[in-house]
């Protein structure tokens, strides 16, 4: 039975290009990076978070690997292509790692609202780098709002556990190598197809993950509990394989800085999800400091717009 093209949620023909409609794919990559963050804490349970990572790549690496043989679609490995690999890597080993290692210490969906400054922080990249939209004054506000935020959820962090400053540190240096990742991605502009990225970006990062298993733990768990267990296989197989082609495919449909909007949604279903599912519980200075963070990205992203229809209507 031949299933309908609009309840495909991801269509490649033999070239790797996808044919799913942005707001779809948008849609689904929501999705996928809210139940990430839990899916990630999870996955470590029973065993070190390095085993846990390392697991997610392989697994991740030989799907695309064998999408790319089963549908033909050409890797290439000229420069441009290598380049964009390379790029991809840093978002997939070096921000992927750091998030992994900050999420032994905070709730995870503190993890997924401090996610929700990566827009800014890719902006203000796009700005240097691409040349992207200026900074305007309602972009300025939202900046500063976004950073007050920051600043209460760092305030909450004594409440969240004495190392939660570590596990908040890290994940903000995730979100800066994701925001050059991104904006770097844009900037080579290869024009291959987002299997292709995501599959070398993934061959590349997975012996990185190989090396810095083995030199910081190498230690093989004894028993990994079954919900660690389907957790790996969710973050390897959706998380990985489809999330990274779908965000690859909206990077190369939108501007930098606006292919990173879905942070602007993520992190209250990921509050919620974490408490629902994971008990978690957050002090009211977490919830006004994701206020604050997602006024700011409202402010940030179409403070312009609002602006400007408020002038004309006047």
């Amino acid at each position: 039975m031949k299933i309908p093209r609009p309840f495909l949620l991801l269509n490649l023909n033999k070239y790797g290009e996808i044919t799913v409609q942005v707001p779809a794919a948008f849609a689904a990559v929501v999705l996928i990076w809210s139940t990430t963050p839990l899916a990630i804490q999870w996955s470590s349970e029973g065993q070190g978070f390095l085993f846990s990572v390392f697991s997610r790549m392989v697994l991740g690496a030989a799907l695309c690997l064998l999408l790319v043989k089963v549908m033909n679609i050409p890797l290439p490995w000229h420069r441009t292509a290598r380049e964009a690999y390379l790029a991809a890597t840093l978002s997939i080993y070096g921000a992927m790692l750091c998030v992994y290692w900050g999420a032994q210490f905070i709730p995870s969906g503190v993890v997924s609202v401090l996610f929700g400054l990566t827009p800014i922080a890719t902006g203000v990249i796009a700005v240097i780098w691409l040349g992207e939209r200026k900074f305007t004054t309602t972009r300025i506000i939202g900046l500063l709002l976004a950073i007050c935020g920051l600043t209460v959820v760092f305030s909450a962090s004594f409440a969240l556990g004495e190392k939660s400053t570590l596990g908040i540190s890290g994940v903000l240096l995730s979100i800066g190598l994701t925001a050059v990742s991104t904006v770097w991605l844009k900037r080579v502009n290869a024009g291959i197809s987002p299997v292709a990225i995501t599959t070398g970006a993934l061959i590349l990062s997975t012996p990185l993950y190989a090396l810095t298993w083995l030199l910081f733990d190498g230690q093989l768990p004894i028993e990994i509990p079954l919900r660690a267990l389907s957790a790996t296989i969710y973050l390897g197989t959706i998380g990985s394989v489809v999330g990274f082609i779908l965000f690859f495919y909206l990077l190369k449909k939108m501007e930098a800085s606006r292919a990173t909007l879905l942070t602007l949604i993520t992190p209250v279903l990921a509050l919620l999800l974490g408490h629902a599912l994971n008990n978690e519980r957050v002090g009211i200075e977490v919830w006004l400091g994701t206020g604050m963070i997602l006024t700011g990205l409202m402010s940030h992203e179409w403070g312009d717009i609002l602006l400007k229809k408020t002038t004309q209507r006047s």
